[in-house]
């Protein structure tokens, strides 16, 4: 399995990964809104590849966005989706990894997501309020966290571009 930068080639394959781990369209829809958006960000859309296949299938996905914490830059992590057959072999984690490893080697501060409290502190996700950083809407404190790749990280309230209204 390898993991590189999703390609245009990648499109129909990753909207494939996102329905089929999620088993709706919302997320998929959501992957395209924002890849037609100016939030989208190069080299932070990654595909891991099952490289025993002769052309290589995609089996997983991650998305790293921009959004503003504070009137400052910063990125949110949705989705992360890897097909439900490969599921539990650590393929999510290390989509998460290289998420973040090309996050910090872009400059970037701070990574927020809406995930599960049970999987993303092992990365060294804590919840936002602890940083400083509060989401828009009421939501469980758990569930809302963030990861400072530098100390000088966005602090402030989360603003959603307009790509996350549109599928929502």
């Amino acid at each position: 399995m390898g993991i590189r930068a999703e390609t245009r080639g990648d499109r129909e394959a990753v909207y494939d990964v996102n329905r089929r781990a999620f088993g709706r369209d919302v997320e998929p829809q959501l992957v395209e809104a924002i890849r037609d958006s100016p939030e989208a960000l190069p080299g932070l859309a990654l595909v891991a590849e099952d490289e025993d296949e002769d052309e290589g299938t995609v089996v997983g996905h991650i998305l790293l966005s921009r959004v503003q914490v504070g009137g400052e830059d910063a990125v949110v992590l949705a989705p992360v989706a890897v097909v439900p057959e490969r599921q539990s072999e650590g393929i999510g984690g290390e989509l998460v990894r290289a998420a973040i490893d090309a996050a910090r080697a872009q400059g970037e501060r701070l990574v927020v997501l809406v995930g599960h409290p049970w999987y993303y502190p092992r990365f060294g996700f804590v919840p936002a309020s602890t940083l400083g950083i509060e989401h828009p809407t009421p939501i469980a404190d758990d569930v809302f966290m963030a990861l400072p790749l530098a100390d000088d990280h966005p602090r402030g309230r989360l603003e959603y571009p307009s790509a996350f209204a549109a599928v929502t």
